[in-house]
């Protein structure tokens, strides 16, 4: 045991050796990692959305990979920000509310604590997102506190650009590869801190984007289907219910609040254009992913925010391509199931960087660990009932079966017949045997993923 255990370390040792060689040699890409506040996946005209203006992204898309069916294991950001931090479900690594921090042996386990480990200058600008007291002593560069609008009237979208595009200029003649995460607010409400409604703060010049286009309203946004959901639900505490009723509780309202999110997007995909153009310039041995620790409700299921496990709230953007002049990763659409706990390893992986074992997702990359993955797990567990209902289940491309654990109301929708999720079928005679099937893999993932 001894000497196998001795085996293990000489490898692991051996391998940080070649890494960090690869780095200082200048053999390892730099990675631009951005990630959003609450872009839903179907906001992206690479994704087919009818009339959003998101040139940057769609290019992104068009020359990298662009994944299709992306998912968060739970959609709240703090918790989402730590799965995609560790490659690991909220079961593991614990982390379920605001105030949480990840401790030191969980932290050294991180992919950014990985690759500075294996060579790599770390950057963050924008917030991290996890816990109250953020190691930042840990990073080459730390930029994170950003206002939403500074004293000469900078968007925070912009500011933030701006920061990312100064780093990446001086990166120009640096000898080591550098990991930059660019991590924007953005498309986020604002929340009422100074007296006035809950409200998206826009870039001004985007105030007339989309004046004259009609917003749809939702299937699901339908007052009877509010009403079929259970009275636990409907309490006026829930926050996905009251945030609604700031923001789309009129046809007026759903109007205007659509609109502003759409302009915060396309004012993200603004950011980007710069971002990429920066790496081009100045660092072209660069890959670059896009994603969002969350999608959003914009009135679906008559709520407004993410937190249940519906789709819209569940879906997120991921891209990734590859700048540099002789690519190795490839191009195209995928649409297997991939999730934010597998952004840890494949960015492990495409800096040639060994990915610990505690790490449950897998490298996007890597054929011999890419099976593809026919289910995974959802969970939200951040507040109790009224205010979000805590909420457990199993997601695959047919189906979903979620439970409100604190009551035992469950929620079964087939997503083949059913895309908008109008119909629970939890009860139906017709679905009891593959519901029960459901159940078994929800309990199965219940016992194993600590």
């Amino acid at each position: 045991m001894f000497y196998r255990n001795l085996k293990q370390v000489c490898v692991l040792m051996l391998t940080l050796v070649i890494t960090v060689n690869r780095a200082l040699a200048g053999e390892s890409p730099n990675i631009v990692f951005i990630i959003a506040d609450s872009h839903r996946a179907d906001a992206l005209g690479a994704n087919g959305h009818p009339f959003i203006k998101t040139p940057h992204l769609d290019q992104l898309a068009k020359h990298g990979v662009n994944f299709k069916n992306a998912f968060v294991t739970t959609a709240i950001c703090a918790v989402s920000r730590a799965s995609i931090l560790s490659g690991q479900y909220q079961q593991r690594h614990k982390i379920n509310d605001f105030a949480t921090n990840f401790s030191d042996d969980a932290w050294r386990n991180t992919y950014p604590m990985k690759l500075k480990e294996a060579g790599y200058s770390i950057a963050q600008i924008g917030f991290l997102g996890v816990g109250n007291n953020p190691p930042v002593s840990s990073f080459d560069h730390w930029d994170a506190r950003i206002p939403w609008m500074s004293a000469d009237s900078v968007h925070q979208t912009d500011a933030i650009r701006q920061r990312a595009v100064e780093y990446i200029r001086k990166q120009q003649d640096s000898s080591r590869p550098f990991y930059l995460a660019v991590s924007f607010s953005a498309a986020h409400e604002i929340d009422p801190r100074d007296g006035v409604p809950a409200h998206y703060l826009i870039q001004s010049r985007y105030k007339d984007l989309y004046a004259n286009q009609n917003m749809p309203v939702p299937a699901s946004a339908a007052p009877d289907h509010w009403e079929k959901f259970p009275t636990f639900f409907k309490d006026e505490k829930n926050i996905g219910r009251s945030r609604w009723n700031g923001f789309f509780s009129s046809p007026e309202l759903h109007q205007k609040s659509t609109r502003d999110y759409y302009r915060m997007i396309t004012g993200l995909d603004e950011a980007v254009g710069h971002i990429v153009e920066a790496i081009r310039a100045h660092a072209p041995n660069t890959i670059v992913v896009y994603t969002s620790d969350h999608g959003f409700s914009l009135g679906e299921h008559g709520l407004m925010g993410k937190w249940y496990g519906f789709q819209k709230a569940i879906h997120v953007p991921l891209i990734i391509q590859d700048l540099r002049s002789s690519p190795t990763l490839p191009k195209g659409v995928r649409k297997d199931i991939v999730l934010n706990i597998d952004l840890a390893p494949t960015l492990l992986g495409m800096a040639g960087v060994a990915i610990p074992e505690r790490m449950q997702g897998v490298n996007l990359f890597d054929s011999r660990q890419n099976a593809k993955r026919t289910h995974f797990f959802y969970e939200h567990t951040v507040f109790p009932s009224p205010l979000l209902p805590k909420m457990e289940g199993v997601v695959s491309d047919n189906y979903k079966y979620m439970i409100f654990t604190e009551h035992g109301y469950e929620l079964f929708y087939d997503l083949r017949k059913d895309p908008d999720e109008l119909r629970n079928l939890a009860e139906n005679s017709r679905y009891q045997k593959v519901l029960s099937e459901y159940r078994k893999i929800y309990e199965e993932y219940k016992r194993s993923l600590e």
